[in-house]
């Protein structure tokens, strides 16, 4: 897992103790170690456990302070959240770039994001003691977030800076892509069922038939069951159209039935 030791989430003036256990679990999903709480109303409290949901540890570290610029104390770089515009001529940034550069500043010494209280956000004081504001893109019509939720996109975005990717892992047993060899024996099985039920190209050229089966079934990705599956439909056409044809042979080769004495 990738930590950032150097990276602490401050909040302002909480209100409701469940948003700081949703806050916990955010962070630990990220990453994220270390919380600071500046005079939060309730905490610790039992609904920020329940809703910390295994990051209760997260809790336990969480440093309470009695104003922010005991809580900024050490921070090098602070990065403070904020929906509003402000007339302050402080550096705004989205927050994906914001999130590179707190990497970056993390690597010197601590780094500080910020997030103020529920329902009235961070005071222009406390924006001051910001060196950038993040903005979170969103519905221009409806920019307000939840805290938690704040907290999980910023963190998210750290994340991301600093280097996670998803790596897809084969579950156990996972069927193999079919080979190459596995596809062109594929692909001359359906050219040569095409031939036999007169399915022609009816472009112009009438010679990219099997070069555009090629591709859509190449961006279909086919494991090796996958293959053998059409393979196996392809031969079950082709067993149907020799039986098809044994019983038309069979049917030309009987003899006319005899309806009787014909008039002269």
């Amino acid at each position: 897992m990738i930590t950032a030791a150097d990276i602490r989430v401050v909040l302002v003036e909480t209100s409701h103790p469940g948003n700081i256990g949703a806050v916990a679990r955010s962070m630990k999903n990220m990453g994220l170690e270390k919380l600071v709480l500046v005079r939060p109303r309730d905490f610790p409290h039992p609904e920020a456990s329940a809703r910390a949901s295994g990051a209760t540890d997260v809790l336990e570290r969480a440093q309470v302070v009695d104003s922010l610029v005991e809580g900024l104390a050490d921070c090098g770089l602070i990065a403070a959240t904020t929906a509003r515009d402000r007339d302050q001529n402080v550096r705004v940034l989205d927050v994906r770039d914001a999130a590179q550069r707190v990497v970056e500043e993390s690597l010197r010494g601590p780094v500080a994001l910020l997030f103020g209280n529920e329902r009235t956000g961070l005071t222009n004081e406390e924006l001051a003691l910001a060196h950038l504001l993040v903005r979170i893109p969103a519905n221009p019509g409806y920019p307000s977030l939840n805290l938690a939720m704040a907290v999980q996109l910023v963190a998210y975005e750290v994340y991301r800076a600093r280097g996670a990717r998803h790596v897809a892992v084969p579950p156990p047993g996972a069927v193999p892509l079919a080979s190459g060899a596995e596809m062109q024996r594929l692909y001359l099985h359906l050219a040569e069922v095409l031939e036999q039920v007169g399915f022609r190209d009816r472009t112009a050229s009438g010679t990219h038939l099997m070069e555009r089966i090629r591709r859509f079934l190449n961006r279909a990705e086919l494991d090796q069951n996958e293959a053998n599956i059409l393979r196996g439909i392809l031969t079950a056409i082709q067993g149907r159209r020799r039986q098809a044809g044994a019983h038309s042979n069979n049917a030309s080769a009987e003899p006319a039935p005899d309806d009787g004495p014909r008039p002269p």
